[in-house]
């Protein structure tokens, strides 16, 4: 399946003491569900709307935030480890997605395959 999303980071440089990107996401665009062990994570949506996806550790899905500007949801904090994916529910959805300390890549333990 294509990958229909696009990042853009927001650093100034590697140095950083946070995370900051705006993320582009159309319906359909698959994201794993996974999680952060190090670090929550702040979801914002800028643009269109989308449902954040919370699961359980045997990957059933316990909860279903909806965002959108303007709606009763905007914003969305998601602890430290706990397993999350994202659906854009309109095209041109936008979010801000902030994290604590520098980039570090999930590795295949951080990622529920169903």
């Amino acid at each position: 399946m294509a990958r229909m999303r696009m990042s853009f980071d927001l650093l100034n440089s590697e140095a950083d003491g946070a995370q900051r990107m705006l993320n582009a996401i159309e319906p359909g665009s698959p994201l794993p569900i996974h999680r952060h062990k190090k670090t929550s994570e702040t979801v914002v949506c800028l643009r269109g709307r989308l449902v954040e996806e919370f699961y359980s550790e045997d990957g059933v899905r316990v909860e279903a935030v909806e965002l959108r500007p303007g709606g009763p949801v905007v914003v969305v904090n998601i602890p430290a480890g706990q397993w999350h994916s994202v659906r854009a529910l309109e095209s041109g959805t936008v979010i801000l997605e902030m994290k604590d300390g520098g980039y570090e890549p999930i590795g295949p333990e951080d990622v529920l395959e169903l």
